[in-house]
């Protein structure tokens, strides 16, 4: 499997307050690009793939959700997830 539980508290451990912070902005900004690039390399290889289509554009539909919150209520974290990350915006 992809994302396992180790995996997971790594994410949140670099991104988030600790391990167990699932709730953050950061962290479930960092799990959602994690997410999407895996998937956008199954999509790659696996073209006709339409659920995974589908979910792929609703994630990234949900990370811009809290990219969009980032911004409005604190812009520095906003601006430092983005540079970790290495997203375009």
């Amino acid at each position: 499997m992809y994302l396992d539980h180790a995996k997971k508290e790594e994410i949140f451990n670099e991104f988030g307050k600790g391990n167990t912070d699932t709730g953050s902005a950061e962290s479930q900004i960092a799990l959602f690009t994690y997410r999407i690039k895996h998937l956008t390399e199954h999509l790659k290889q696996n073209h006709k793939d339409f659920v995974t289509a589908r979910s792929l554009t609703k994630m990234v539909g949900r990370r811009r959700k809290l990219l969009k919150y980032l911004y409005v209520n604190d812009i520095n974290r906003y601006r430092a997830i983005v540079k970790a990350l290495g997203l375009r915006k």
